[in-house]
């Protein structure tokens, strides 16, 4: 029988005197948070969260995944945790960076104590299996098989789980803050979004409405009740598509929402009115952008109007980070606002105007986590306590996202004109042009 190593003894200083000394070549000063060690030791300023380590293991799933995903995996299986407000914690981590000049880089000091240290604490060993709740898809990327497989991931989990979090309507997404008064609730934020786009879109009664990547039905369900719209809501989240289906049929609204649940490249059926795709183009991929904007032009009726809700990032980050890479959305695909305005206008779309809601999104963001917060038992009751865990490190690092500029989210209002912007730009470009070639002597 072989017998197993012993762990190293802890140093007299301290766990934490010893990862505190470490950290600080790292954050070029004093840790930005206080640290606590799985032997009790303490260090940092006396001030603010504490970061709790409770085993080595944290640490060695930060050796085998340095940076954001050895953290994130530390924290969903609770070998690391936060007292205190978990976005104060990492505000305080990121604006440290940020004032010493480490955000995006990469520090050349500190590799040689970190090694040092890490063998003096026992940290070296096997690389940790992956937390259950981290994402496992296989195939080609944005393959149908597997764009199934992440966006069941992340919303074939029960409806009752999402009900804790959002609003009454199930609005998943940026809720538009029109007033300040504190009686204004989540549910009036996203009520007066679900009419800002209605209002965009022109809606009347008896219009065709195809709602691409329909969520949990609440503009689909809103167009129909309020405006009497005729709805096509289309998801391809088997959940998702279940929900609507009973809520529509709850409501008596069978005759003016149908529900499909397939993927958006199947959809047929004509053109519509209308179009909305509300932050689902973030899950199409960038190589297979250009064909959703054509396809979205093509279920227009000359002169429809089309409304993208959709976040946007910068160009070094476009999936959003390895933390929401691996738990959230695995290929998620973001850009730059202007890019997708571009590619919408490339697609033969009049673009008539955007509407930010960068500010908006925070707010929306804390509203959720707030909701996880105070029904945290029943939540990790649902979907168990590490699930949980990811969504409240999911919506606490994305409220700090959009506050901190690094995330925005945007309302692009656009129109298949009559006649169609890829004909007229293909056209003779002199002001007098016309069928027979430019104008003038012969």
């Amino acid at each position: 029988m072989t017998r197993q190593a012993s762990a190293p003894p802890l140093p007299r200083s301290g766990v934490a005197t010893v990862l505190a000394g470490v950290a600080e070549q790292f954050f070029r000063g004093e840790l930005p948070v206080r640290l606590r060690a799985w032997d009790g030791s303490e260090a940092g300023p006396a001030a603010g969260p504490v970061l709790v380590l409770r085993s080595r293991q944290a640490l060695r799933r930060m050796l085998w995944h340095p940076g954001e995903l050895g953290l994130a995996q530390a924290y969903v299986t609770g070998e690391l945790d936060v007292e205190g407000d978990i976005t104060d914690g990492l505000r305080a981590v990121w604006q440290a960076a940020r004032d010493r000049g480490l955000a995006g880089s990469r520090p050349a000091a500190g590799w040689a104590a970190a090694a040092s240290a890490a063998i003096r604490l026992g940290i070296p060993g096997p690389r940790p299996p992956a937390p259950a709740s981290q994402a496992r898809v296989r195939g080609r990327l944005h393959s149908k098989s597997r764009d199934q497989a992440v966006i069941a991931h992340h919303y074939d989990v029960p409806a009752a789980f999402y009900e804790l979090i959002l609003d009454p309507q199930m609005a998943y997404s940026c809720a538009l803050w029109t007033s300040a008064d504190p009686d204004y609730t989540l549910a009036d934020a996203q009520r007066d979004k679900l009419d800002a786009i209605c209002g965009k879109l022109q809606l009347t009664a008896g219009q065709r409405l195809l709602d691409v990547g329909c969520g949990w039905g609440s503009l689909a369900i809103h167009a129909a009740r309020s405006y009497g719209a005729r709805v096509t809501a289309v998801t391809l989240a088997a959940e998702q598509a279940a929900y609507v289906r009973a809520k529509v049929t709850r409501l008596g609204l069978s005759d003016l929402v149908t529900v499909v649940n397939q993927d958006y490249r199947d959809i047929t059926g004509g053109r519509y009115d209308a179009v909305a795709s509300v932050e689902m183009g973030e899950h199409v991929g960038d190589r297979e952008y250009p064909a959703f904007c054509a396809l979205l032009r093509d279920r227009l009726e000359p002169g429809g109007r089309l409304l993208v809700q959709q976040m946007s990032r910068g160009s070094r980050a476009p999936g959003g980070g390895a933390f929401i890479e691996a738990y959230i959305a695995p290929d998620m695909h973001m850009r730059p606002l202007c890019q997708t305005v571009s590619l919408l206008g490339d697609a033969g779309l009049e673009v008539l105007g955007v509407q930010a809601m960068r500010e908006d999104y925070t707010r929306t963001i804390r509203a959720w986590l707030a909701s996880l917060e105070r029904h945290w038992t029943e939540a990790s009751a649902m979907i168990g306590v590490e699930a949980a865990r990811v969504w409240r490190l999911y919506l606490a690092g994305g409220a700090l996202a959009f506050e901190e500029g690094r995330m925005g989210v945007d309302q692009i209002l656009a129109r298949r004109a009559a006649p169609d912007p890829a004909v007229l730009l293909s056209e003779p470009a002199g002001l007098l042009a016309g069928p027979a070639g430019p104008a003038g002597p012969r």
